[in-house]
């Protein structure tokens, strides 16, 4: 059953869900039928926040905020129909299957709920009983209250008289993946999880191979970070700039040291030439991925109003330090002959930080410009046997391990 009507109601509401759901078929967000109509039958604006515009509810490429902390920061949104559309597509799903979804704004759900259809059970989660009232609330109103089950609850531990389902699909950024996540999920069961490697999200579709868990797809997205017991903090150290603002440098894995950065934005400034080009249009995404995997002292950047590297144009928020108290980070410019762009590693000091970015740059334009092959999460208690070359990263719970194809 669906409620279209009830709402927008209008034309002018089913137009921009049609043309919503065109656009995300063009893109190859939408690839099956079951979530074609999902997405063709679910009125987004229902649970959207007050005040929410058509072409907002409906713009395929962007998340609304549906919270914010004391500090105006995001802390739950409803997620982009693009990346909705590829998560229920990662998790295969079935008319008469059972879902798991952690991290609850209604609407998703409202779509899952849609998929498995009226002989499928679906149930959502959150930490935050806000977020839950809200959501039933909606579902409620959107005539989904008797489909999904909302739940206010840690997801971080098991979920009492759940028990196993068919897929759990995570809609929060995650650093790990718990025990619980798998003890709900049936023997070939799928977790579809925005998995943080290393400051870098993609959303995993998982599924098990012997005692530990393989992906089968990986897509790009970025996430508001999980609360609870899950929550994990990235360390920040921030670095005073000459003209009294502040560049924040935000670590997975600290280097030992980082006194040898102090003063670092006063230092001479760098830059090195990779001579990898940068064809017009193409995705670099994955560069991103082969730097949290492969470039010491990998780290993400903010830069404060003020600060030399703010008022710069054409760089990228990650970049590497150096023991020797040298920062680098990703830009792009100009080539020699002016007719493209290229990668350039700019930053302060003279080390091996600009350096060591140029040779994965390079690195990784040798390889083919590649993709990862797959990523692997190894519980702890597993026998590990771990795929040659691949990027290991330690988590609470177990390792991951990314791994790359090894030629051109």
């Amino acid at each position: 059953m669906t409620t279209v009507d009830s709402f927008a109601g209008s034309d002018e509401a089913s137009r921009a869900r049609r043309e919503m759901v065109d656009k995300l078929v063009a893109s190859g967000a939408i690839t099956s039928g079951g979530v074609k109509r999902a997405f063709r039958s679910v009125p987004r604006e229902a649970f959207m926040p007050e005040g929410t515009d058509l072409a907002t509810a409906y713009n395929p490429n962007d998340a609304v905020a549906a919270k914010t902390d004391q500090h105006g920061r995001t802390v739950s949104s409803l997620s982009a129909p693009f990346i909705q559309a590829y998560m229920i597509e990662q998790a295969e799903l079935a008319p008469g299957m059972s879902v798991l979804e952690i991290g609850s704004g209604g609407l998703n759900a409202a779509l899952l709920a849609e998929v498995v259809g009226p002989g499928g059970r679906v149930v959502t989660v959150d930490i935050d009983p806000d977020i839950t009232t809200n959501a039933s609330a909606a579902l409620d109103a959107a005539g989904y209250g008797s489909r999904v089950e909302v739940l206010l609850a840690d997801a971080e531990h098991p979920i009492p008289g759940l028990g196993e389902v068919d897929a759990v699909i995570v809609t929060v950024g995650s650093w790990d993946i718990p025990p619980a996540w798998t003890d709900h999920l049936t023997p070939d069961g799928r977790l579809v999880v925005p998995l943080r490697m290393n400051n870098i999200t993609r959303s995993v579709a998982f599924r098990r191979v012997g005692g530990h868990l393989e992906s089968t797809s990986l897509v790009v997205c970025g996430f508001v970070p999980m609360q609870g017991d899950g929550e994990h903090h990235e360390r920040i150290f921030e670095l005073p700039d000459p003209h009294d603002g502040t560049v924040k440098l935000q670590f997975d894995v600290t280097p030992k040291d980082l006194s040898p950065l102090d003063g670092v934005l006063g230092k001479a400034r760098t830059e090195l030439r990779s001579g990898v080009d940068i064809p017009r249009g193409a995705s670099f995404a994955d560069l991103h991925l082969w730097f949290a995997s492969f470039l010491p002292g990998f780290c993400r950047i903010a830069a404060g109003e003020g600060t030399e590297l703010a008022e710069e144009r054409r760089w990228f928020p990650f970049g590497a330090v150096a023991d020797d108290g040298s920062f680098a980070y990703l830009a792009i410019g100009p080539t020699l002959d002016g007719t493209g762009d290229e990668f350039l590693a700019r930053g302060w000091g003279e080390g091996d930080a600009g350096p060591a970015m140029v040779t994965q740059i390079q690195a990784w334009a040798a390889a083919g410009r590649p993709q990862p092959d797959s990523v692997a999460f190894w519980p702890n208690g597993s026998d590990h046997d771990f795929p040659q070359g691949a990027a290991v990263l330690e988590k609470r719970h177990g390792l991951v391990t990314i791994s790359w194809p090894t030629t051109p």
